[in-house]
């Protein structure tokens, strides 16, 4: 195959602390468990249509089509190891945990691998990164949607080899608190008497002054936890700003809203709802009326 030069996201994803894992748990045991979280990225980026180019030890390179895609499906790789279930040492409890570096840059493709200063600098990039931390550079950052971009945060300048000038490099707030705190920008404030009342099933929650903001999704971290296959793991969000409530889409297939007899949807977007309503994650409502968070406001 001849090569190819082309614009990708290159990501690399690396289990952190896996040498005390071998020393803990031992050999078989360890190996087993690094097998199985590395099972567990590649059906993740399978699921976001990205590309395992190799895995190398304990570590997974992959490419993406955009950084917006490889961005959630990095999101969701940490999502998924929350769940993971710890193991009992001697040294007491360990669980797995990895660490993220992407960049989205010019590579060139051939016989099945990847090559190129995108490579150099995304493998700089998951060197310098922690446990559960994503970074990127901000070039990279600057590409992502509203949404996404509202979750970043310059963190550090860095020299990578065979470059001149340092790189600014960005975190990617994932963890729900932390995506809260940047978007809204200030801690919650002003108490405001507005409630807005969600239910789903038998699960009943109220934002407003007390509780400002609430997190719907696959995950069982998510405040409210729906069973629809299409949703995303961390899908919406709702926040109180001010006596007024937004929901904030961050999900791979969008959500629908039904309010005063009008449908929206919403991919990547955020917007107002007042009275009362429907949300569907992931899917039209006649396709799945029975999964649905139904709202209602007194604001």
């Amino acid at each position: 195959m001849a090569a190819k030069t082309t614009n990708v996201t290159i990501l690399f994803a690396d289990i952190s602390g896996s040498t005390r894992l071998y020393e803990l748990l031992g050999d078989a045991p360890a190996r087993a468990k690094v097998a199985g979280c590395l099972k567990l990225l590649t059906d993740v980026t399978e699921r976001y249509g990205g590309t395992v180019i190799k895995t190398i030890g304990d570590e997974i390179m992959c490419t993406y089509p955009d950084a917006e895609t490889a961005v959630n499906a990095a999101c969701e790789m940490h999502e998924m190891l929350l769940d993971d279930i710890p193991e009992q040492t001697v040294s007491g409890l360990i669980s797995l945990a990895i660490r993220v570096g992407l960049h989205h840059g010019p590579a060139i493709l051939e016989a099945g691998d990847v090559y190129g200063d995108a490579v150099n600098v995304a493998a700089r990039l998951v060197s310098m990164s922690k446990a559960r931390q994503i970074i990127t550079t901000r070039t990279t950052a600057e590409g992502l949607s509203p949404i996404l971009k509202a979750s970043t945060r310059f963190i550090d300048r860095a020299p990578v080899k065979g470059k001149k000038e340092t790189l600014e490099i960005f975190e990617i707030l994932w963890q729900q608190e932390d995506v809260t705190l940047m978007s809204t920008g200030v801690i919650p404030g002003p108490v405001h008497q507005a409630q807005l009342k969600l239910t789903y099933h038998d699960i009943n929650l109220t934002l407003g002054h007390e509780r400002t903001q609430v997190s719907i999704g696959r995950s069982k971290r998510a405040d409210i936890t729906v069973a629809e296959v299409l949703a995303s793991r961390q899908h919406v969000r709702l926040e109180a700003r001010r006596g007024k409530f937004y929901i904030i889409d961050q999900s791979t297939n969008g959500t629908y809203i039904m309010s005063s007899d009008q449908e929206y949807f919403l991919r990547r977007e955020e917007m107002p709802i007042t009275g009362s309503g429907q949300i569907s994650l992931g899917r039209a409502f006649s396709e799945n009326p029975q999964e649905v968070v139904h709202f209602n406001s007194d604001s």
